[in-house]
């Protein structure tokens, strides 16, 4: 069975004015489908049609290079919308946020880590708040991979991930990845990621 396109779970301009609508509907619509679309073009005729998106995705590092950077694009796309909404950001409550103080010192501390961990990623690719062992750590992937590919740095459970390629925010934020990183914690779903916790 073919993948599809998820539907955004809010409206293309419900983002703003931290991620405006353009780049929404670009993002979800083109580059979104067209890892969809290239993901199915990958897997047609082969071993892989039919295995579940999870399944590609943990065993990035013996499937070919198209189906690993669009099946982790695909992956990673459908994780970060979820990750988001309207009217959202703020503090974690409960348990994450008590975990998050006790690996990084504070919440504050944690975004900073975050931050450092996007604007560190030369190139295109991701900042991530991940489980390793038990444990809250923050890591970096480069292009469409994640912590849960097996050929990852620093492998782990995702919680919360940023997409920092250039077309999650450049008709926006331009050249100034730390600026779209700083708005980004204004849409942060923390239900979303403590369900996941």
């Amino acid at each position: 069975m073919a993948f599809t396109l998820p539907a955004l779970p809010y409206g293309f301009d419900a983002l703003e004015p931290h991620i405006d609508t353009t780049t929404m509907q670009i993002h979800h619509g083109k580059h979104h489908q067209a890892y969809v679309d290239n993901l199915n073009k990958a897997i047609a005729g082969t071993p892989h049609e039919g295995k579940s998106l999870e399944e590609l995705v943990r065993h990035a590092g013996q499937i070919s290079t198209p189906v690993r950077n669009n099946g982790g694009g695909h992956w990673n796309h459908s994780f970060f919308w979820e990750s988001l909404a309207p009217g959202a950001g703020g503090t974690p409550t409960g348990k994450l946020l008590e975990d998050i103080n006790a690996a990084f010192g504070s919440f504050e501390g944690m975004k900073e880590k975050f931050n450092a961990a996007g604007m560190g990623r030369f190139g295109s690719g991701w900042a991530w708040l991940i489980v390793k062992d038990g444990k809250l750590e923050i890591s970096s992937t480069p292009n469409q991979d994640n912590p849960l590919m097996d050929v990852a740095e620093v492998k782990g459970t995702p919680l919360l991930g940023a997409d920092v390629w250039e077309h999650a925010y450049y008709l926006k934020y331009q050249n100034r990845r730390a600026d779209y990183l700083a708005a980004f914690w204004n849409l942060v779903n923390w239900s979303k990621v403590a369900s996941r916790y």
